[in-house]
């Protein structure tokens, strides 16, 4: 932070002279100036961002566009299942039936006739 620092006050230092000098109009200079400010908060986003997205895949965390990505993957493979599910239930061949086995009657025995 403290090189940041000289370097904005040699930057300011230099606008100010060429303020004094006539070489540049303070209207130039505050242009430059909000430039810079801007240039620099842009740079400094995006360190935090990069630094804040390294802290949370340490972490293990998922961003949550890849979640509801993922998410929506999962619902997908779901419902596909289930349509193929209940596909192979409408086309599935029938199982064949066992046939009961007839009992064998046997021919009623005839009582002998005692003569």
């Amino acid at each position: 932070m403290a090189k940041s620092s000289n370097d904005l006050f040699s930057t300011l230092r230099t606008y100010i002279s060429k303020v004094t000098e006539g070489e540049k109009s303070p209207a130039e200079v505050a242009a430059a100036l909000n430039g810079w400010a801007r240039e620099s908060a842009d740079a400094l986003k995006s360190k935090i961002h990069e630094e804040v997205e390294a802290s949370v895949a340490k972490m293990g965390f998922v961003k949550r566009d890849e979640f509801d990505r993922l998410a929506a993957q999962v619902a997908a493979m779901k419902s596909e299942a289930s349509t193929k599910k209940a596909s192979a239930k409408k086309t599935a061949p029938k199982k064949p039936v066992a046939k009961k086995s007839a009992a064998k009657k046997s021919a009623p025995k005839k009582k002998a006739v005692k003569k």
